[in-house]
């Protein structure tokens, strides 16, 4: 048995799946303030009567680090920057950061020290501030750690008790803006994550289930819950890759789909092209700051079935606040649920309070229920076509987009409209029909989000750098560094050390079962040349253990 549970916008949903059977599920409304209550209550309504000594795995998929950044409930951070020559930190959108002299060129080298008193005084102005966490990254610093490290150091010592970040263990990936979010963010979100990870295994263990624990991550994979308290801005977008997850499950293998999950307060679109779902290049954008977080190129619409329909004359919108349930459900504002019901397009609530919503808003706009009605079903339509033909745009944007149209030989079009959450069966096929497209709402719509995470299986991503003229390698996840003896190293010998070192650290995050399935995704070599000789070769791999379901899953 395997349990998934997945945190929404206004529902908390749980399943049980046994082999590939959902066997039972539970719902409870999701309470923004105490996310650890909403998951355990829908834990506990989902194991009632059922032997957990049973249950296999389970895993969450959760709101927490969305939530506490668009909230602002992260902790302060004083970032510290050692950019190097020809570049203006002030033009990263990082807001207010402390900046170190001193620089590492793109191989590594020391060109510029560090100043240990300026160290010192940033140590003054950040204890002055009264700030206890701290995120240190310098540019290239991933292919040479020493700059962090010992800014490190001097920080920590005048810093008694401070939480550092050092970006190299955070991320070693290119891109020094986004990898000064990534460390900032991480920073921000640990110590917050670290404490409801552990209430969550406390809990879990209260209630006799001693199955491994996992979060499912912003790539559809899964971590083991214990080893994510490292990484916690993996886990930001979770719910979206929980509906991509739910959709791979639910719909036949090899599809082209485009995704929309219908919840509440939000809409979350995505792709899928030919049953692999479409990755970010950019990684996972965070209010304004691109980030380092592998995550699904996705977006989220603040429209859904209880979003707010207000009218001025008579004009109508719909969103993008949500101000309490439907009125068919004991609310007291008309909402698209409530249009729905009148129309008779849904069976949801109490019929007579929906009519009560829609002639309120029908006395405004000067028309009937029913007309009332069917105005706010057409624009919450009109809005989500206009938002899938946005994103059609922003996708063929993407690298992996445009291989597969190359490969498939096909131009991108809606050709399956795929829904799942609450709101999809009744709004998804008239999307589909605005766009041409087939509507495909599977069973188990609703709950497809939890499904999804509990079928889902571990991802790993390994960035391998190797410069054998220096004799060094840096494997950009994790910061790690090691030596390299033979200055004529071959791909495949290039590719056998990428697979041993994926392997390694698969073993370290507790999934190590799953590094045989690793694929190598981006291979590039690039031969030095001194003179008339070649004095040492480049590599860059990458390795990946895509996104995918668990094999019990299919079978049956």
């Amino acid at each position: 048995m395997l349990i998934g549970i997945d945190v929404g916008g206004t529902t908390t949903d749980a399943v049980i799946v046994d082999g590939n059977r959902v066997v039972k599920t539970a719902y409870v409304p999701t309470d923004h303030d105490n996310l650890l209550k909403c998951l355990l209550g829908a834990l506990d309504e989902l194991v009632a009567g059922v032997d957990t000594a049973k249950v296999e795995r389970v895993v969450l998929s959760t709101t927490l680090i969305t939530n506490m950044i668009a909230e602002g409930k992260t902790d302060p951070v004083a970032l510290v920057l050692i950019p190097g020559p020809g570049t203006n930190p002030k033009d990263y959108n990082l807001g207010e950061s402390i900046i170190l002299d001193g620089a590492v060129d793109f191989r590594g080298k020391e060109i510029d020290p560090l100043r240990e008193n300026q160290i010192k005084e940033a140590a003054s102005q950040i204890r002055e501030k009264g700030l206890s966490r701290v995120a240190v990254v310098g540019k290239f610093c991933q292919r040479n750690h020493s700059h962090e490290l010992k800014a490190g150091e001097i920080l920590a010592a005048g810093l008694p008790g401070a939480h550092i970040e050092l970006g190299h263990k955070v991320s070693g990936q290119l891109n020094f803006p986004r990898r000064a979010a990534t460390t900032m963010l991480t920073a921000a979100t640990k110590d917050k994550y670290q404490k409801f990870a552990a209430d969550v295994a406390s809990a879990l263990a209260e209630r006799k289930i001693k199955a491994p624990v996992y979060i499912l991550k912003a790539d559809g994979g899964t971590l083991p819950l214990d080893r994510s308290v490292g990484m916690p801005v993996e886990t930001i977008f979770s719910g979206p890759a929980a509906s991509i997850m739910g959709v791979l499950a639910l719909t036949e293998p090899g599809q082209t789909s485009v995704v929309v999950d219908i919840g509440g307060t939000t809409t979350d679109l995505a792709l899928i092209l030919s049953g692999q779902p479409l990755l970010s290049s950019k990684g996972a954008r965070v209010d304004s700051l691109l980030t380092h977080v592998r995550a699904f190129a996705v977006k989220s619409v603040a429209i859904g079935g209880d979003s707010a329909v207000a009218f001025n004359g008579s004009s109508l919108t719909v969103g993008p606040h949500r101000d309490g349930p439907p009125m068919c459900l004991g609310g007291g504002m008309p909402t698209p649920t409530d249009a729905l019901r009148v129309l008779g397009l849904s069976s949801i609530g109490d019929g007579a309070k929906a009519e009560q919503a829609m002639q309120i808003l029908g006395k405004g706009l000067g028309c009937s229920a029913a007309e009332a009605a069917q105005k706010t079903v057409d624009a919450v339509v009109e809005r989500m076509v206009s938002e899938i033909e946005e994103m059609f745009r922003e996708w063929e944007s993407e690298p992996a987009y445009r291989i597969w149209e190359i490969m498939s030989k096909e131009k991108l079009s809606a050709q399956n409209v795929v829904g799942v959450g609450g709101g999809s069966p009744p709004l998804v096929p008239l999307v589909a029909k605005r766009l041409g497209a087939a509507a495909v709402v599977p069973e188990h719509a609703p709950v497809a989000n939890a499904i999804g995470a509990a079928v889902a299986r571990p991802t790993l991503t390994l960035n391998l750098h190797i410069d054998t003229e220096k004799g060094e390698y840096d494997v950009a996840e994790e910061g790690l560094t090691g030596r390299v003896s033979d200055r004529k190293m071959s791909s495949e010998e290039a590719e056998k050390l990428a697979r041993r070192l994926l392997s390694e650290r698969a073993e370290r995050l507790g999934i190590g079962e799953y590094s045989g399935e690793a694929e190598v995704t981006y291979s590039e070599v690039f031969n030095m040349i001194r003179g008339w000789s070649t004095v040492g070769r480049l590599f860059d791999l990458r390795l990946e253990i895509l996104a995918g379901l668990l094999p019990a899953w299919r079978r049956g």
